[in-house]
């Protein structure tokens, strides 16, 4: 399968690095074009891609299409390809608050459409994606471009109307992950712990909790009260936390996410 990039951002990189591990298609399948001749040298050198230089060819050589620039971009982008003819290939988008509707006005045409959200553990292999078809994708394409997106990780196929909700809970989450662990890390710092080892315990106390929970099943709260023995500090972290507003802040992050995903 031909696969076209247009934008090869971080996100781009690590869909490309995934369909290569996964033997979905070989470089010369891959076809890419970005804002800057510098950003299409640096994938061509990683990945052996063909860099077009020109997202027109980038979208004709592509049976599926990866639109993989950001939402403010995205409407000048399709206007430059959309005159030409794109009978036959599947269009997959991963901008945010952009829905099936949109593309299809913006394409003027009855295309086979895609709405993805990605999130950057992507780039290590462990994103979490959220996907909706649009009803003229084929079973064929449909399994082709699931295939793809479980290359860089999980993949959770959703109504259209929950795409802006992932991208509350999933998409913009690492941001808040990695500042509550520099939070944490911080908190081992100021009692004498040297910070490249804070930071590693950190890390690695949020990817083992998380690992914990996916492969035991158990609720998050079932596992917060095997920690928190009785009288002991962490029940007294706890405490501290939800005196300062930790559950809802996190919350309201998530909602606050949400709302802009549907604005944009």
């Amino acid at each position: 399968m031909k696969i076209g990039f247009i934008g090869l951002g971080n996100m781009a990189q690590a869909m490309i690095g995934g369909v290569l591990r996964n033997h979905l298609a070989v470089p010369e399948e891959i076809y890419g074009s970005a804002k800057t001749a510098e950003t299409e040298s640096k994938v061509h050198e990683m990945f052996g891609i063909t860099v077009t230089g020109d997202n027109l060819e980038t979208a004709r050589q592509a049976e599926l299409l990866i639109l993989a620039v950001k939402p403010q971009f995205l409407e000048k982008v399709i206007g430059q390809i959309s005159d030409i003819d794109l009978t036959g290939k599947t269009i997959l988008s991963i901008a945010a608050g952009k829905s099936l509707a949109w593309l299809e006005e913006q394409f003027c045409a009855p295309l086979p459409f895609v709405r993805a959200m990605p999130n950057t553990p992507a780039l290590v292999g462990e994103g979490c994606t959220g996907v909706c078809y649009g009803s003229r994708v084929t079973p064929e394409m449909k399994e082709k471009t699931a295939a793809v997106l479980d290359s860089f990780g999980k993949t959770v196929e959703l109504p259209e109307r929950l795409m802006d909700v992932l991208t509350g809970v999933s998409g913009c989450a690492p941001a808040w992950i990695f500042i509550l662990i520099e939070a944490m890390a911080d908190g081992a710092v100021a009692e004498g712990m040297p910070r490249s080892q804070a930071y590693e315990c950190a890390a690695q106390a949020v990817l083992g909790s998380a690992k914990l929970m996916l492969e035991t099943g158990k609720h998050p709260g079932e596992l917060k009260d095997m920690v928190c023995s009785p009288a002991g500090s962490t029940i007294q972290a706890v405490r501290v936390l939800e005196e300062k507003g930790f559950r809802g802040a996190v919350t309201d992050a998530v909602i606050t996410a949400v709302e802009k995903s549907r604005s944009l």
